[in-house]
Order: C-alpha cells, then structure tokens, then sequence
C-alpha cells in the first residue's frame, strides 16, 4: 500500500479555516437579515391576514389595495320618473357587485400575490360581466321612456387600485387629482399584533397613519367672497341634537331608495326620526323630529364616525357595519350645530318642500376630487380646513367636521337622476349661475371629543379613528359628505328668509340685541400639546356625494356603552341636547359661515388655476414638522422596541461572527517575531 502523504492541517492553518467560517456565517446572516427586512411588508413577503373577528378575512393585497370602478349613477343626468325606481334599484345593484369584489380581493391576497392572472380571471372579469347585465338593464329601462343613453356600456370594466399608485391620474384626464398625495399602502400593511381585533385597521381598509395630518402645521387657508351691499348677511340656526338617543342605519333614502343597505356604511340622523330606505314624502313629513322647533322635520344624516379600538358594536355582524369593514365603537358627536346662512351677492329664496341636497362624495378616493366637500378641523383652528387628511388637534381641542352645502337651486326640481345637477355651489365670488337661484345654505359642523391617535405604534395606545365609507373607499377622509331632505314647515321656512334676507340672527341662536353682521368674537388659540401625535400630509379638495348599493342592511341602536352624558333614560332622541361635554377652550376660532371651507373659495380656485394664494392642495407646514410626519407608510400594529429587537439579533449575532473571524484572520497572517 501506498504511503498517504496528504499533509494534516497545521494550526494556523486550522486558525484561518476558522476564521474565514466565521467571517462566512456571520456575512450570510447579516446578508439574510438585511434582505428579511428590506422585503418584510413589501410584495415579496407573505401578505399579513387579518379577519373581523368572526373569521372573514380582510387581508392585505400587494399592489391591488382596492377597486376602482367608474360611477354610473354620476354620469345619469336624466331619469324620466316612471323608471326611476328600476334605475335606482339597479344603481344600487352595482354598489353590491363592488363591495362583493372587493371582498374577494382581500380574501384573495395570497392568490393574487402568487398569480398576477388571478385577480383578472376570478375578480375584476367576472366583475365587468356582471356590471355589463346591470348596465344593459339600465339602458333598456331608460331606452323605454326616452332616448337610449350613449356610453354607458364603456362603463362597465374595473381595475385594481394599486397600493402604490396614489398620486396618479384618477378620472382619466391625464392630470393629476389634488390632494391624493397618498403613499401609505391604502391601509393595508396593518399587522395583527397581540390578535385582538383593531377595528377596520386591523382589517386591512384603513385608516392609516398617513391619513392623519397635525393641524397645527398646516397654514390658515380659509378664504370667503365679500359681502356686497345688497347680500343676505343673515343666519338662522336649528338645534336637532347630538343623536343621543342612536338613531343609525345604513341606508340612503336620497340615492336608494326602497334598498336596504344602500349606503353600505352607517349614518348618523339628527331631525327627522323616519330615516329609512322605504320612508315616503309623506312618512317624513308625518314623522317625529329631534329638532326644539317641530316646524322642522327636515333629515340630516353623515357618516358615523368610529374609535378603531376593537369595539363591538350592535352593528358588528350587519350589513354596513362589521361585516363591511366598519368597525369601532361609534363615537357620538360632543355638539351639532346646523346653520342656514345667506348669500354675499344676492337675497335668498326659499328652498322647496322636500329639497334633496347631498354635499361630498362619498366615493372620491377613487372617483377623484372633482365632487369631494370634506373639511376636516380642529377647536381654535378653524381658519385651517382638511380635505382629504383627518386632523391630529392638540391637548384642549376637538375634532371638528364641517360642511357647506350647494346654495344654488334650478328653479323647477327637488332632485335630480344623479342628485347634483339641480343645485350648484356658487363661483368664487359668490354668485349662482345663469338660471340658479340662491337660497339659505346649510353650513353643517360636528364637533368630537377624541384623543389624538397614537401613529407611531399604529394606534394601539390611543386608537385612530375614521368615518365609516364604501368598503373599497378604504375610510378615506375625504369621502366625507352629509346629506339633507328639507322638510321644514312653509311658515319656518318664511321665517328663515326673512331673518336671513333682512341681516338678522334667528333660530336656536338668536340674539335679538344683535344682528348677523356683529364681528365674531375671536378665541384663544389652544397651545399645541408637544406630546401630541401628529402625521404627514396635504390638504385636499371639494364637491357632492352619490351613495348606493344593495344588501340586506338593518337599522341599529348604539349599545349604551358608547353614548353621550344626556342620552335620554328611554333611549329616545335628544331634543335640543346642543354639548356634550362642553370643553371651556374650544370655542371656534371664527364665526361658522367664515370659518368653514368651501369648494367656492378662492384659496382653492388658487389651488387649481395654479394661483399664489394658500392653497387646500398642498403641504401647509407651518413650523417644525413633528417626527411623525414624515411617515407615509402604514403603522404596524405590532413594532415596538421587543418586536425590533427580536428581528435585530441574527444581524447582530453575524456581525460579532463577522467581527471575529478578522480579528482571528489578523492573527493567523501576522508573522511571527
């Protein structure tokens, strides 16, 4: 037998072996961690799934936060009255067929992830299908009494709302809509956390910390026409109440009526105690009102607004609640304050019986901004309006909602097919168009005692909150919008003309010492809490609201738990119950009529035409901006020090392997002495 004369390793060699091992190991766990953490949440990690609780998943979808599909009912602008009822049932019908899809996007995540295919084959194709047949319905019906309406059939193809897709174009113009600077995943990178249910965060349609904006760091912006000599300065408040007694339902009796669920999200009522999907002209003119003044039947009805906090509300397992994605514990308003106020260039005409308004549009996260109406606010900062951010109001102030309502009527109809065309707000310096008329202008404001939510852990220790939307809207704020039915007694509504015509302060309100031209008295600004959360973001934009859809939806009582100090003890509504709750400093910083945002005003004309005024759709960054501001990704529910800990130790580990391995390298080479 042969000698072997393979040479055993000497010990410096076996030194270097070592060291060049662990120089190895300690690279690759560090390359591996590096990589773990650039991927973790992004489209190559497995996407986090949620359920609401009773096992329905919401999870996150990679690139396809959302549906997007165009809104028929807006593009109807005449509906002969004899098929109204069909169109309206089949618009609603389409509402149903998108909140279905976009319930099986979520539930799909994982397959939409693994097959770029398979959302194309089993969402959005068998979506347009479906949307083509109801379409065609809709054609035929209106093809019945009249002309056949042109190009609607264009209309029936959806797409997928990509999650990093936020500031392009949304209506097919090519331009860029304002106030969509949104880049935070559409709520979809929320984490489950310790399990418990995070109310719609934790099921993956929002809101988000990018959602949030700190009204301190935005610049005044609010900008009114001036009143001419013969302007209506007048106003005339009603008091209807807070509804404390939880009056709440998820229909829309303007958009579908005769459909249950047709919202597909909960309303507050205030006024009118008769808000349902199947309520007549004259079940509302014969109905209870909360308002003190009985003259004044007329419904007021908004968005529920909601503590993302895991509560189980009574409509948790309804339609439009829970099993929609809104979730929460429904905060009742701390005040309600309804306003009609006249016009700066002409005298008002009364409104007629049975008016329909809706201002806002509650599907403009994907329709785009051209109808959105919402402004967003704080106690003390009211010359500050939001558009498309909810606002983060420091220690001593409250969240304010506000609308202003078209103010200028056609003359001849109490609604229209598409509920905007037969009233219209004024231009920039406060006129009606040809043929439109003025009449007095609801000036909505709701005030919230809520805590500014906690971003930087994703609302775990103070929640976030949302207005409840169309489940594909994704909570958005500026989806925001209210709407109204006038049912006010003709004598009252006299009565309001007068008072506003003739510059004098009525109502609820009235001084008689003094008329509406007195100056506001100005208040205190609250002095920013320096502990207070605060979040990234630009202002938005304006406009009308269409609602509609089709499931079985139920009228809801709010649990106790969740009402005001002056819920009634018989649970029935509150009448003239303005406060809850009162706070001694949050006073509005300006009288209503010049302190809330509207689509006429010049900042935001500005804002369009490219002006050099302040402007509602861009950063307004009055200071430092705090650290949160910065964040334009979803806050994981989870991601805390122990959770960053616990993924930092394989990096940590390969980097004292890293380490040792040269030090024992240096060691080996240096020659001996």
């Amino acid at each position: 037998m042969g000698r072997n004369t393979r040479r055993r390793p000497t010990g410096p060699r076996r030194a270097t072996f070592a060291a060049v091992a662990l120089i190895l190991g300690g690279g690759g766990l560090l390359a591996a961690n590096v990589y773990a953490s650039a991927t973790e949440g992004g489209l190559g990690s497995e996407p986090a799934r949620q359920t609401d609780g009773d096992g329905n998943a919401w999870g996150r979808t990679p690139g396809a936060a959302t549906i997007d599909c165009p809104d028929v009912g807006d593009r109807l602008t005449a509906v002969p009255d004899q098929v109204r009822p069909d169109v309206d049932k089949e618009l609603a019908l389409l509402d149903q067929q998108i909140a279905e899809a976009y319930q099986r996007l979520q539930e799909s995540a994982q397959a939409v992830q693994q097959d770029s295919g398979f959302a194309e084959s089993a969402i959005t194709n068998p979506l347009k299908e479906k949307r083509a047949a109801t379409i065609e319905r809709i054609v035929i019906a209106l093809d019945r009494v009249g002309d056949r309406p042109q190009g609607l059939e264009a209309l029936a193809a959806c797409g997928l709302r990509a999650s990093d897709d936020q500031t392009g174009d949304q209506d097919g113009s090519g331009e860029d809509q304002d106030g969509q600077d949104q880049q935070e995943g559409d709520g979809q990178d929320q984490q489950e956390g310790d399990g418990q249910d995070q109310g719609n965060q934790q099921a993956g349609n929002g809101p988000v910390a990018a959602d949030f904006v700190d009204i301190t760091t935005v610049q005044p912006n609010v900008q009114n026409p001036r009143d001419r000599t013969d302007a209506s300065k007048g106003t005339f408040a009603t008091s209807c109440g807070v509804n404390a007694g939880g009056l709440f339902n998820s229909d829309n009796v303007i958009v579908a009526p005769g459909v249950t669920n047709g919202a597909h999200h909960f309303h507050d009522y205030v006024g009118n105690q008769d808000n349902q999907a199947f309520a007549t002209d004259d079940d509302l003119a014969n109905a209870d009102t909360s308002c003190e003044d009985e003259g004044d039947k007329s419904s007021y009805y908004w968005p529920v607004l909601r503590l993302q906090n895991g509560t189980r509300e009574k409509d948790a397992d309804a339609p439009g609640g829970g099993t929609e994605g809104n979730a929460g514990e429904i905060v009742t308003p701390q005040e309600v304050t309804l306003t009609f106020t006249g016009n700066p260039r002409s005298k008002v005409v009364a409104m007629p019986r049975l008016l329909r308004i809706i201002t806002g549009d509650a599907k403009a996260f994907v329709n785009g901004n051209a109808n959105a109406n919402a402004s967003w606010s704080c106690t003390g900062y009211e010359d500050r309006q939001l558009k498309d951010k909810y606002p983060i109001c420091p220690k001593g102030s409250d969240v304010v909602r506000s609308f202003k309502f078209q103010s200028c009527w056609d003359g001849q109809n109490i609604d229209s097919a598409n509920h905007r065309t037969h009233v219209a707000f004024t231009d920039a310096e406060g006129n009606c168009a040809g043929g439109f008329r003025a009449i007095p202008q609801l000036v909505q404001r709701i005030v919230y005692d809520v805590d500014a939510p906690s971003l930087q852990d994703g609302g775990r220790t103070t929640p976030l909150f949302a207005v409840d939307s169309f489940p594909e809207q994704l909570h958005k704020p500026v989806t925001d919008h209210g709407d109204f039915i006038n049912v006010f007694d003709e004598d009252l509504m006299r009565d309001m003309v007068d008072c506003i015509n003739d510059g004098r302060k009525c109502g609820a309100d009235a001084d008689p010492g003094s008329g509406a031209g007195d100056e506001p008295q100005e208040t205190a600004t609250p002095t920013p809490d320096p502990d207070a959360s605060a979040g990234a973001g630009d202002e938005g934009d304006e406009g009308d609201d269409s609602d509609s859809g089709d499931t079985g939806g139920q009228q809801t009582s709010k649990p106790s738990s969740g009402t005001s100090d002056t819920e009634p003890a018989d649970g029935g509504p509150s009448k003239g119950a303005h406060s809850v709750r009162p706070k001694a400093d949050t006073t509005p910083s300006a009288e209503i009529a010049e302190a809330t945002a509207s689509p006429d005003d010049s900042d935001d004309r500005g804002a369009r035409e490219g002006g050099n005024g302040p402007s509602a759709s861009a950063p307004a960054t009055g200071g430092k901006t705090p650290a949160a501001a910065a964040e334009t990704q979803p806050q994981a529910v989870n991601g805390g020090l122990a959770d960053t800990g616990a993924r930092m130790w394989p990096a940590a580990v390969g980097g004292m392997l890293l380490i040792a391995g040269c030090v024992l390298l240096r060691r080996v080479r240096r020659p001996s002495v």
